[in-house]
């Protein structure tokens, strides 16, 4: 049965760390949702909480972003990987997004269905959508 979070721009920060806890140890995050839907948004939101140390951008153009983070004195990195303006999985192979998925890291994939046959069975699939104006809702597959 799927879990459903509602909320607002300006509880974004809430989102994420109901997102973060409901992982349950899972480090691969499909971010499923139409452009505006808010996927950029929630990994900013989700960074800004593990205290990213670097600057925070959309990885449309670079495709993989890494950032890095302390947790409990132990240096951490988080891939922000946006598979948008790639054509299959054997472009997203050679950019090396496989060997993210594969890091133990904190890998939050936009547009994961560009390279589906890449992700790890375990990967949690995460929809987001616009429900009027303000309202969000993120939905755990």
């Amino acid at each position: 049965m799927p879990t459903i979070k509602k909320y607002t721009l300006n509880e974004i920060s809430q989102a994420a760390q109901w997102l973060l806890s409901e992982l349950k140890g899972r480090k691969v995050i499909a971010l499923h949702g139409t452009m505006g839907a808010g996927k950029t948004t929630l990994v900013s939101a989700i960074c800004h909480l593990l205290k990213v140390e670097d600057v925070v951008s959309s990885p449309t153009f670079s495709v993989i972003n890494e950032y890095r983070y302390d947790d409990n004195g132990t240096q951490k990195r988080l891939y922000h990987i946006d598979l948008y303006r790639l054509k299959d999985e054997e472009e997203a192979i050679r950019t090396g997004v496989e060997d993210c998925l594969y890091s133990s890291d904190y890998c939050f994939v936009e547009w994961p269905e560009r390279a589906a046959a890449l992700l790890p069975d375990d990967a949690v699939h995460v929809h987001l959508s616009v429900e009027g104006d303000m309202q969000r809702s993120l939905e755990i597959a």
